[in-house]
């Protein structure tokens, strides 16, 4: 038995017994994937990381300056994020940007995408689901935290409530490609008549199950037990140099709450 991964799992032992909250980072995966020589993975692939590099995230809340960003180059580029709540605490919201601002070393990200938490099979996403999410982030915005606030996979009908309702109006919604290999011609006049950017992506419903979190931190930790572990939060940050429009830096932010007895 090799002593210094019985220190390392002695130690990760004591910081879990003791920790009411985990925070992980991935670090840079762009640097990542080209050391590697290969193409980055699905978005559920790239948040759950080998568990070599666990251990390093295990020991520090905030990760080693790699993505920090200087007030030299703050202003070449855009600091784009999407947060997956798990959980609708929206404390949450305030937490995952709090942890992405102080990562980066930024006073104010540019732009959040909100994915809401997913909803109970048979249920269909409603305003009033989306408002308590959208409150907080009016906050963030209103205290310089946040530029501007965006949503995703929302529909032409409850796109328009939203607008109506909001003090701060959405900037941009996501349509996943996936579902929808056209954009709906209802919500593209919407979004142009309204100066909302329509955007695409490809992630899933459900970036991280619970299940693949706790699998995924059993990994990396050996004989611990992740039972009582559940996941708040998943944040998606990626750095994108405005003149070249090319991505510099990307990575995950995880948030994670130990139950309460």
């Amino acid at each position: 038995m090799d002593p210094q991964n019985t220190d390392t799992n002695t130690e990760a032992k004591m910081l879990l017994n003791h920790a009411k909250t985990l925070r992980l980072h991935t670090g840079n995966l762009v640097n990542r994937s080209r050391l590697k020589k290969k193409c980055p993975g699905s978005p559920s692939e790239e948040v759950r990381q080998p568990k070599t590099d666990f251990p390093d995230t295990l020991d520090c809340s905030i990760p080693q300056e790699t993505d920090a960003i200087t007030p030299e180059e703050r202003e070449e580029v855009k600091v784009s994020v999407k947060l997956f709540l798990c959980e609708s605490v929206q404390s949450s919201i305030r937490d995952a940007v709090e942890m992405a601002c102080q990562t980066l070393t930024v006073s104010q990200l540019d732009s959040v995408i909100i994915a809401p938490p997913g909803l109970l099979e048979g249920d269909s996403q409603t305003l009033a689901h989306l408002q308590p999410a959208w409150e907080e982030l009016e906050t963030l915005v209103r205290s310089q935290r946040i530029a501007a606030i965006g949503t995703s996979d929302l529909d032409k009908d409850l796109l328009e409530q939203l607008y109506n309702w909001a003090q701060v109006k959405p900037s941009s919604n996501q349509v996943n490609l996936a579902s929808c290999c056209v954009m709906p011609p209802d919500l593209t006049a919407f979004a142009k008549e309204f100066d909302i950017q329509l955007l695409t992506h490809n992630d899933p419903k459900e970036l991280m199950s619970a299940a693949t979190f706790q699998e995924a931190m059993q990994e990396g930790t050996q004989d611990l037990k992740m039972a009582d572990w559940r996941l708040e939060w998943v944040l998606r940050y990626s750095i994108i140099v405005k003149s070249r429009g090319i991505i510099k830096s990307k990575g995950y932010l995880v948030s994670a709450r130990k139950a309460t007895p």
